[in-house]
């Protein structure tokens, strides 16, 4: 938006001039949704805490997080709102990236909101059921799917990337479609289940969205692209903006979320932020990638899978409890040595994907 408006008033000022520079507004987009969920942050908590918009924990978890009960909760929503203004400021809004990413945060979000209201009136932590919250959840990334297809059929913007392979990229065609589907739900709901413990998801979902931000940047400039034997995509430097504001408003939440949490993002944040992640990985090609970077998420939802598997198949569980985040709980570790060590592991792995970018 600000973007139209210093266009105009660069024709008197030239000094305006310097929005136009993508790494300036990326910077200004993290600072702003920074300091508004700063800004925001207390208030909401306090009307959370008059709505009685509390926690609700499962009777069969560790003990220690008895107490958390009442914990406000759905503070995703300070999130979203900072994300969204600030892509909404500092984003060019004729990218049509810029409106698919924003659009699954927000879908997502409002299926969330839902979710975790849901839980809240109810008093349990059952929520929606299963097969509406997939349903909604798998609508609304279809429908963003079929319009970044649509956008970018049998172009570079379809191709699969695999690492380590330069000459490795077959236009992907329809199962484009299934492959960005299974991307954007299956990472929405890991980053869903990570969601566990003070500022556990929400951190590695920093890190990640950074690591995008530098990926769409390389990504939509012709020279590193070529340098770096990955797709140019003429749409997805804009992208940066978008990451940039998932990294300021996480640290922002973070702030209020850190050990011991005076909030909790809820559904209605973590369903939003695994579903943004897993949109940006599709645009920019980099679904691969993703499972690398993100595998704390990966980590987390496959202890569930093995669980579950194996208790119905052996009538045995392999962990102490599931998502594995609990099984080192229940092992005896404090709660902020789990979030640091599993913090540590996000960020090498992280790195890890990054460095695969030049592997080739």
């Amino acid at each position: 938006m600000l973007v139209w408006l210093a266009e105009f008033l660069e024709r008197y000022y030239s000094s305006f001039h310097v929005i136009s520079y993508l790494s300036v507004r990326a910077v200004l987009a993290l600072l702003t949704a920074l300091v508004v969920s700063l800004l925001i942050g207390p208030k909401v908590i306090r009307r959370l805490q008059l709505l009685k918009f509390g926690q609700e924990v499962r009777n069969d978890g560790p003990e220690s997080h008895f107490s958390k009960r009442g914990t406000p909760t759905m503070g995703g929503v300070m999130i979203l709102f900072s994300i969204t203004l600030s892509t909404l400021l500092w984003g060019n809004l004729a990218n049509p990236y810029i409106w698919f990413s924003l659009f699954v945060l927000l879908g997502y979000g409002a299926i969330g909101f839902v979710d975790d209201y849901r839980k809240i009136t109810r008093k349990n932590t059952d929520g929606l059921v299963a097969r509406w919250k997939y349903f909604w959840l798998s609508l609304v990334a279809l429908i963003a799917v079929f319009g970044m297809y649509a956008v970018g059929k049998d172009t570079e913007a379809t191709k699969l990337v695999v690492p380590f392979f330069k000459d490795i990229m077959p236009q992907l065609g329809l199962f484009y479609i299934i492959l960005a589907y299974f991307v954007i739900v299956g990472t929405s709901n890991a980053v869903n289940l990570t969601d566990g413990l003070d500022g556990l998801a929400i951190m590695p979902t920093v890190f990640v969205a950074g690591a995008f931000a530098l990926i769409a940047w390389a990504t939509g400039n012709i020279e590193i692209s070529k340098y770096l034997y990955i797709p140019y995509i003429k749409f997805s430097s804009e992208l940066v903006v978008f990451c940039t504001a998932i990294v300021g408003a996480g640290l922002g939440f973070l702030w209020f979320n850190t050990y011991p949490a005076q909030v909790f993002m809820g559904d209605v944040g973590s369903l939003a932020l695994g579903g943004a992640l897993g949109t940006v990985a599709v645009l920019v090609r980099q679904e691969f990638l993703l499972v690398i970077m993100g595998g704390v998420f990966v980590m987390e939802t496959v202890s569930v899978i093995l669980q579950v598997g194996s208790y119905k198949l052996r009538k045995k569980r392999i962990f102490k409890m599931a998502p594995i985040h609990h099984h080192y709980e229940l092992k005896g570790w404090p709660e902020p040595r789990v979030i640091i060590r599993f913090w540590i592991i996000s960020l090498m792995l992280v790195l890890l994907g990054l460095v695969t970018l030049k592997l080739r």
